[in-house]
């Protein structure tokens, strides 16, 4: 695969992910074939979000058109979505086969039950196309039914949110990935084509790598939203309380770019002031106990990694939590 000319793309399952890697790819020369979702109207404002390809509900001919194809479906549907797939290249019994039937099969016609027993394995069907999933907390393994049809298999995961409405920047985004040798070298191309840097991480080491993310990104989220509510339950509006917060949030990050997470650290914990630790524990007993739990992890999980006396402050921290009402 010539790493000059442009790269015809398929995408399966155009949400987020999909409709912006498929936009910023389309936008940077790559060709957009077919793109396909559960439903017409799906697919085809999804067509329309990234500005480009042909809007499908079936596996037809187009989707193994491309050079590569990438799978963004939900983390629980990439199995069965790799055995469809494979399905569908390899050849279905005469009765849903493609060339047989004026009907393509749909994802939804080619579940595991229906056309397990009846496959025909042809392993070059798929010689010189990538297939690549997205998943953060799955590794190519997942993509196996393709890999034995011929088909170089990889993951690649941009370590980047993807709201609801606009693209993210990913410039400077990791884009960690492992995978088949020619799968990786399409995955870096993506990688630096986008901005991104391509990172090769074991496949063992996904689902941690994952959660990593969880950390800086749901996690942050939640806590953000926690001390939102905090703030409107003792009588601050919410936008207020929600831009006083950001401000913080900010500025924390900007410290912590600039001076790194020791420097940066602040708070009680970090001066060892635990009687105003207490008073903060003694205050979370009127709110859900979810708010509590969260505050005496956090308490602890400073502790463990930015205290550079960690056993005892965690010792003192773990006393203190024990000792005060809940």
């Amino acid at each position: 695969m010539s790493s000059s000319r442009a790269l015809t793309l398929a995408i399966i399952g155009a949400g987020r992910t999909g409709r912006a890697l498929g936009k910023l790819l389309h936008n940077r020369g790559w060709r957009i074939g077919a793109v396909v979702t559960r439903s017409a109207a799906t697919a085809r404002a999804a067509v329309r979000a990234i500005g480009a390809g042909k809007p499908l509900v079936q596996f037809t001919p187009e989707v193994f058109a491309a050079d590569v194809i990438l799978v963004t479906t939900p983390d629980s549907t990439i199995a069965a979505t790799a055995t469809h797939l494979a399905s569908v290249a390899a050849g279905l019994p005469r009765h849903l086969s493609p060339a047989g039937s004026p009907r393509h099969p749909s994802a939804a016609d080619l579940t595991l039950h229906s056309v397990g027993a009846h496959l025909r394995v042809r392993p070059h069907a798929l010689h010189g196309k990538i297939v690549l999933h997205t998943s953060g907390a799955l590794d190519s393994r997942v993509l196996a039914p393709l890999a034995r049809c011929g088909a170089a298999i990889g993951s690649m995961h941009p370590f980047q949110t993807f709201g609801a409405r606009a693209i993210p920047n990913l410039k400077g985004v990791l884009f960690t990935m492992e995978g088949d040798p020619h799968a990786l070298r399409v995955a870096r191309r993506i990688a630096r084509l986008l901005g991104g840097v391509p990172i090769v991480i074991p496949a063992r080491a996904k689902p941690a790598y994952h959660a990593a993310g969880g950390f800086a990104a749901a996690h942050m989220l939640a806590l953000a939203e926690a001390a939102t509510q905090l703030l409107v339950a003792l009588g601050f509006p919410r936008r207020r309380a929600q831009r006083g917060l950001l401000c913080m949030a900010r500025e924390t990050l900007d410290n912590l770019e600039a001076l790194g997470p020791q420097a940066s650290w602040t708070g009680p914990v970090s001066r060892g002031d635990l009687s105003t630790v207490q008073k903060h524990v003694a205050a979370l007993r009127r709110f859900p106990p979810e708010f509590r739990a969260a505050h005496a992890a956090m308490l602890l999980l400073s502790a463990r990694v930015l205290a550079a006396d960690k056993g005892a402050r965690l010792r003192r921290l773990k006393r203190i939590l024990e000792e005060t009402p809940q």
